[in-house]
């Protein structure tokens, strides 16, 4: 019988719905990233049973490259893809990526090697510190998503605690009962996993579309209800000293850390 595959060294968890049109350059783009850095990786595609042949297309993608492809049932939620994919995963370090090209897929590789030289637990792609950015937003949608980071103040030192572009110690990130459904699972991991040191990389998100916030009345008050949770949760925990670090563009190029 052939012997399972190694561990890979990082594990990228990709939640999709409708995203064929997009899903082939990613996959590319992350495994020339991973090539160039000698860099032994894999991604885990969850898939919410799109009608476009998303599914499909990743099984495709799966005989050309280290992937495995998660079947759901149908559109259960961004959070719990995240979980899912995390579950499966091999490496020691998984994290999460937009399927649309919103993030940089190329700054995987950085990110990793920023985690490891900080010795920290978790890395966050940061649109709110200096260096970070996004693109083709709307000022609605850019005025409440910075209104959303400044009311978890707080809760963590990081700038963009809302983000979807981040790594995690796996075994840190399986401890934890997530709560969230939605997009901000990176804050509840940011709380409830405890991680002892934290690093913060600039990135620039580039919107699929200009449109405005996605925010409505239902998910502001899920959203508050959250930071209620986790106020809680962090007062009941002793506290916690935690190492925060701040990296600049020329850093990040450089492979160099300055600590905040």
């Amino acid at each position: 019988m052939p012997h399972p595959p190694s561990p890979a060294a990082l594990s990228i968890v990709v939640p999709t719905y409708n995203e064929r049109d997009r899903l082939g350059d990613l996959v590319e783009q992350i495994f020339a990233g991973y090539h160039a850095e000698s860099l032994d990786g894999e991604l885990v595609i969850v898939d919410d049973n799109s009608p476009d042949g998303t599914g499909a297309l990743a099984d495709e993608l799966a005989t050309r490259h280290r992937i495995t492809v998660l079947h759901r049932a149908g559109k259960l939620g961004l959070g719990t893809a995240v979980v899912e994919g995390f579950a499966v995963a091999s490496a020691p370090i998984v994290g999460v990526i937009d399927a649309d090209l919103s993030h940089p897929p190329r700054m995987l590789p950085r990110m990793l090697a920023s985690m490891q030289q900080a010795q920290a637990d978790m890395v966050i792609g940061s649109r709110y510190i200096p260096g970070g950015g996004t693109k083709n937003w709307g000022g609605g949608r850019l005025l409440m998503s910075r209104f959303a980071c400044l009311m978890a103040r707080g809760l963590t030192p990081v700038k963009d605690a809302t983000s979807g572009f981040f790594l995690i110690r796996k075994d840190l990130a399986q401890g934890v009962r997530i709560s969230a459904g939605g997009f901000k699972i990176c804050l509840e991991l940011l709380v409830r996993s405890r991680p002892s040191g934290v690093v913060e990389v600039p990135y620039v998100f580039v919107g699929r579309t200009a449109g405005e916030s996605k925010m409505n009345t239902r998910e502001a008050l899920g959203y508050i209800a959250q930071l209620r949770d986790l106020w809680a949760f962090k007062r009941s925990q002793p506290a916690l000293r935690q190492r925060y670090t701040r990296v600049t563009v020329d850093q990040l190029q450089r492979g160099t850390l300055a600590r905040s």
